[in-house]
């Protein structure tokens, strides 16, 4: 199967995901900017899954760069990576209308830390149908970066119980770790040319 449909699909997708979220934002009250403050948790966390959306997205037409055609193991493996992601704006107005509660926080945590597994179930499903001396194997080696990530979100979504603030800005970290699209795949596409 030839990959564009899986790539329109996720970008259509993904958009859907952002255009939920920004959807869910509130107004403010009133005129003034001190209306504003009640909305901060919501704005903060907002700016952050949306960040991390933009990482997603970039990441993953980064792969399929990568990518000369799909079966039906990376189609399931895709649509896994989705339905994580599709939850983002429920878990976004959840913990940020709860000004970063320990149990939304968590929650939150969970669904980026499935997100992040889903998406290293997607790598290594591509890895699987185009063989370990692929462009994409080669680039992505063992990954480190990849599965330290959803350590640090495992590690995150208990400790939010106690100290949500702490895994938030683990949730942060994480996300300035990936903010950069995941430049291995483009040195070994110029490696090889």
């Amino acid at each position: 199967m030839h990959k564009s449909r899986i790539e329109a699909f996720s970008d259509g997708v993904i958009a859907i995901i952002i255009t939920v979220m920004v959807l869910e934002l509130k107004l403010p009250k009133g005129p003034h900017l001190s209306d504003l403050q009640p909305l901060i948790s919501v704005g903060l966390c907002y700016v952050l899954s949306f960040i991390y959306l933009a990482i997603y997205w970039n990441n993953h037409h980064h792969l399929f760069q990568t990518v000369k055609e799909v079966n039906g193991a990376i189609l399931w493996a895709n649509i896994h990576l989705l339905f994580w992601l599709s939850l983002t704006p429920f878990v976004t107005a959840w913990a940020g209308e709860n000004h970063f509660a320990k149990v939304p926080t968590a929650i939150y945590g969970f669904v980026l830390m499935m997100a992040g597994a889903a998406y290293l179930i997607l790598t290594k499903t591509l890895i699987a149908k185009h063989g370990k001396d692929s462009v994409l194997a080669k680039a992505l080696g063992k990954d480190l970066k990849g599965k330290l990530s959803v350590v640090f979100y495992a590690i995150s979504v208990p400790l939010a119980l106690w100290f949500p603030i702490v895994a938030f800005l683990i949730y942060i970290l994480v996300a300035v770790i990936w903010i950069i699209p995941d430049s291995r795949i483009e040195r070994e596409f110029h490696h090889r040319e």
